[in-house]
């Protein structure tokens, strides 16, 4: 693949985070926002200290919101094209949009559903400051754990699909990635930070809606990127014109 393809799949990558960043920014405030200000409100109706708001609420979930949200959607399609590029023709026989919706469904796997198995999303008001370091290290180490096995389970499928075929290895290799992801949520530190009095369906309905926005920022990437890169690698032969040709006059 030229330098030339690659430049014109990571604009396509970009832009088509963008795009999935505006729906995964819809879902955020339709469903991420109510449990959020709910949980603010139980912070505030539970705390004895009132700090003042540097930010205001409704710039947060308006402007804060859609810039997060966006640059997010435009960092991650960026990265996800040029993973994209190494990705296309390695994976199997896949074509360029089918390889793009592959590798969506894996990065979303691999990248968050994984780590949030293990650690996932909370809302204000849960969760002790004095400790945020020390989960956001956890959070980290079982994404990086998370993607670097989904590699080596790559790597071994396609090493032994030539002994048991395409099936079995890949059996074998998601095997093999479930039981070291098993025996690292055993070992990981358990995090359990929730207020005794917080209400569990409110707890249920933000992190169900974390998992909600992911999913569509990824899906939509993998639709919309697979699209534009089936255009640019299997450009469609232009239609000739309809009807026989008609001589000019002269």
């Amino acid at each position: 693949m030229n330098s030339a393809t690659v430049r014109n799949l990571l604009v396509r990558g970009m832009l088509a985070g963008l795009a999935a960043g505006v729906l995964a920014l819809i879902v955020a405030y339709l469903l991420g926002e109510p449990s959020v200000d709910k949980a603010i409100a139980f912070e505030d109706a539970h705390s004895h200290e009132h700090e003042m708001e540097v930010v205001s609420r409704s710039l947060q979930s308006t402007a804060g919101l859609a810039t997060g949200v966006l640059v997010y959607g435009v960092a991650f399609g960026g990265i996800a094209a040029l993973a994209y590029c190494f990705a296309l023709g390695r994976v199997g026989r896949f074509g360029p949009r089918a390889t793009a919706l592959l590798l969506s469904g894996c990065a979303l796997l691999a990248v968050y559903v994984v780590p949030f198995l293990k650690y996932p999303a909370n809302p204000p008001s849960v969760g002790d400051p004095d400790t945020i370091g020390k989960r956001t290290t956890l959070y980290f180490l079982m994404m990086l754990l998370s993607v670097l096995l989904a590699v080596a389970a790559t790597i071994l499928g396609k090493r032994l699909a030539p002994a048991l075929g395409t099936w079995w290895a890949t059996v074998v290799a998601v095997a093999a990635f479930a039981v070291v992801i098993g025996l690292a949520y055993a070992f990981l530190p358990v995090v359990n930070e929730v207020p005794k009095d917080f209400p569990a369906a409110l707890l249920w309905r933000f992190r169900l809606s974390a998992l909600g926005i992911q999913s569509v920022l990824w899906a939509g990437f993998g639709l919309l990127f697979g699209e534009l890169a089936e255009r640019l690698l299997n450009p469609r032969p232009a239609t000739a014109a309809s009807g026989p040709a008609v001589p000019a006059a002269h």
